[in-house]
């Protein structure tokens, strides 16, 4: 697998059993794996929205002396010539660290086994929901509306209320076996308590999420993480995104009408003068 920050902060978690603070910190190095190793403990605490002895626990948990030791390490096996934030304007680090988000996902599409099974997954739902809150919504919507173009019956959700439940139940009604979700920091409670409820009406859930740890992975069959970019005031999601389009990619694989039906709208969209060439 190709070697990147994210996938070492990774591997460093992995086998350690950590608190919900520990997570919640763990989860903020994934998402700022290019920064870590240049950021103190204060600056680390404050990103996760922990206590700065927080911090410092959790570098115990992992086996280090302290914080100060696990930032050596960090240091340590970062790639040679790696450049500081400090030598980068913030729009710079910005776009360098959705780049070094994309490179980890390509290294996790290493083994495309289980976005294979989760477009299989998806494919075999007849009708198929999707669900994104509050800032996932664009990206169940872009989901939703090239799955479209190849699945028979697919059921955007993407407003909250006491209506979602409602729509869970008229889709496994209808014949639905499972959920494609989109779940984005800050994560909606509604998104969580729609997961549970999806999960106690059978569906099986495919979740997009920004990480691992992420609140809805307790209720996710198959959670397929895509790290979001936080240097800005508003989060980017350029993994996000285009997990979405690979997910869309192995759904196509699973549906044998699928080239047919897209060669099909083409022909309706060049009668209908649908796009200016």
């Amino acid at each position: 697998m190709p070697d990147s920050p994210a996938t070492r902060l990774q591997q460093l978690f992995e086998g350690h059993r950590l608190t919900p603070t520990q997570r919640r910190i763990a989860h903020c190095m994934v998402r700022r794996a290019a920064d870590v190793p240049f950021l103190s403990s204060v600056e680390l605490a404050d990103l996760a929205g922990v206590s700065q002895p927080s911090v410092t626990r959790f570098a115990v948990a992992l086996g280090f002396d302290g914080y100060p030791a696990l930032r050596k390490h960090l240091r340590e096996v970062a790639p040679a010539g790696a450049r500081t934030p400090a030598e980068l304007n913030e729009y710079q680090q910005a776009v360098e660290a959705e780049i070094e988000n994309l490179r980890h996902l390509a290294s996790v599409l290493a083994d495309p086994s289980p976005v294979e099974r989760a477009g299989a997954v998806l494919a075999g739902s007849r009708p198929l929901p999707v669900l994104g809150l509050r800032a996932a919504a664009s990206q169940a919507y872009g989901f939703a509306y090239f799955a479209a173009k190849v699945h028979p019956d697919v059921r955007l959700l993407d407003e909250g209320g006491t209506m979602l439940a409602d729509r869970l139940d008229a889709a496994v009604r209808a014949g639905a076996t499972a959920l494609m979700c989109f779940a984005l920091p800050r994560h909606p409670r509604e998104v969580v308590d729609a997961l549970a409820y999806a999960k106690s009406l059978g569906l099986t859930v495919v979740t997009v999420a920004d990480s691992a740890f992420a609140p809805v992975a307790k209720s996710s069959d198959l959670l397929l993480p895509a790290a979001v970019g936080t240097g800005l005031a508003f989060d980017t999601v350029c993994a996000p995104m285009l997990l979405g389009r690979v997910l869309l990619e192995a759904m196509c694989d699973g549906i044998p009408e699928a080239q047919a039906r897209l060669e099909a709208f083409d022909a309706r969209a060049a009668e209908r003068g649908l796009f200016v060439e």
